[in-house]
């Protein structure tokens, strides 16, 4: 028998207080353990709401009503308290900012532990744990403000690392750093699946980072499951994404510009190369 989905969304509504439409509207989602699982869709199309329906953010803490199922890592976040959830998921968000509120490096990362409750003799090695997860071990003593973008996400993500969640939920984690620190902070994310088999799902808008770093990739459109697939089955769809107002990657557009009745176009810069190979 396979093992139970860590995610499992059944038709999940969400209606936040005072609005007219949903948010989300009636979304059936189910994500095994150890799936790096990317989310598209427009501003609007419900990426961020899905994402905080997974800590219990939503309804605890913005208030929404809530209908449908949904179960999280053995747990109901719409009743489990959050505090409790973030030992499940941590929740990484487009600016890292907006996550730092200590004097120094450790001192953010104890923050989560402290709020659980953890013994302060336990505390040491767990945070020098997650930093050297991130790549940010010997910053203990450094303000969190003066480190740069993509290591400032690093340490978001150390501060999620040490509850030890099974689930990484990112919401656009790259929007707001340039290359290099994308770079350093789709590395880690990378590692900490393929080697760690952390659960990750993560709303992106750069179309190539999902297909270089997803096994699958779900799109939504007005709160709705459009497409569920394999990135190059849902990427290589480029009539699809345009009618939803994405893109494919520049490298699948110029391939179905090639060939544009052709099935299994590639999604990846590796991939075209190899396609364009076999066209010759």
């Amino acid at each position: 028998m396979a093992d139970a989905p860590i995610i499992s969304l059944a038709d999940l509504h969400v209606t936040y207080a005072g609005a007219d439409q949903p948010s989300l509207a009636g979304i059936d989602l189910e994500i095994a353990a150890g799936e790096a699982v990317g989310v598209m869709g427009l501003t609007g199309a419900g990426k961020t709401t899905l994402g905080l329906c997974l800590n219990g953010v939503i309804p605890q803490l913005l208030p929404a009503t809530v209908t449908g199922g949904a179960l999280v890592a053995g747990q109901d976040p719409t009743t489990t308290p959050v505090r409790e959830m973030a030992r499940s998921v941590g929740m990484i968000f487009d600016n890292p900012e907006y996550q730092l509120s200590q004097a120094t490096v450790a001192e953010e990362v104890a923050f989560g532990l402290e709020s659980l409750g953890v013994a302060p003799e336990a505390m040491p090695d767990r945070i020098a744990a997650a930093l050297g997860l991130v790549g940010l071990d010997g910053s203990e003593d450094r303000s969190p403000y003066a480190l740069s973008g993509g290591q400032q996400q690093r340490l978001a993500i150390a501060a999620a690392l040490v509850m030890e969640p099974s689930i990484l939920v990112m919401d656009e984690p790259t929007s707001n750093l340039d290359p290099s620190g994308a770079a350093e902070v789709l590395a880690i994310v990378r590692r900490l699946n393929r080697e760690r088999g952390m659960t990750v799902v993560v709303a992106e808008h750069d179309v190539e980072t999902l297909a270089a770093n997803v096994d699958r990739i779900v799109v939504l459109d007005s709160g709705r499951v459009a497409a569920d697939g394999a990135p190059a089955h849902v990427l290589g769809k480029v009539d699809d994404l345009r009618r939803w107002g994405l893109r494919s990657p520049q490298v699948t557009e110029l391939a179905a510009a090639l060939e544009s009745d052709a099935d299994g176009l590639p999604v990846t810069v590796d991939a075209a190369v190899a396609w364009l190979a076999g066209r010759r």
